[in-house]
């Protein structure tokens, strides 16, 4: 490992990009919004392994094959969001203490729920990142940073999907007898 310690970028910096002809003030703006979809992207990708481990009972097969690929999806998304944030200028969140702290949205509790309340807790947490994925699509848009918008538009097609399936699981109509 190497003693010499050289700061290339300070954290919460920008700089803008000269070959994406992104100024520092339009960059800093969108930094922080994809920092802080960052931070929500990684709080749900918790939230999702969290359930993906703990679910049981006669539907576990399914839905922890789901939960698995969900969290598959959202960590996908995390490094797109992060290499974006760096294309820019910025520097990425890192490290799940500065996550929690920038993300809008809230994990719940350290304990295990039973499925159906987890995955309550799934979609409310969807349902407030689609929220700010549509603010960050319309910033970036008046920005005029379309490659943003655009990366934004696509996942916010797959979180709606997959809220959309959590939202078929909590449906009451079962085959599943009590």
């Amino acid at each position: 490992m190497s003693t010499q310690q050289s700061v290339r970028q300070r954290a919460g910096s920008v700089e803008g990009s000269d070959a994406l002809r992104i100024d520092a003030d339009r960059a800093e703006q969108l930094v922080d919004a994809l920092n802080t979809d960052l931070a929500a992207t990684y709080v749900l990708y918790h939230q999702l392994k969290k359930h993906h481990w703990n679910v049981e009972g006669a539907e576990f097969r399914d839905i922890h094959v789901f939960l698995g690929e969900a969290a598959e999806e959202a960590e996908e998304f995390a490094d797109e969001l992060a290499e974006r944030a760096q294309a820019l200028g910025g520097v990425p969140l890192s490290g799940g203490k500065n996550h929690e702290e920038h993300a809008p949205v809230e994990p719940e509790g350290d304990d295990v729920y039973d499925i159906r309340t987890s995955l309550k807790n799934d979609v409310e947490l969807y349902g407030d990142i689609i929220e700010t994925l549509r603010e960050h699509i319309e910033l970036a848009e008046n920005l005029g940073d379309p490659t943003t918008a655009h990366m934004l538009r696509e996942n916010l097609i797959e979180v709606e999907e997959a809220a959309h399936h959590v939202e078929h699981y909590l449906e009451d109509d079962s085959l599943v007898t009590e």
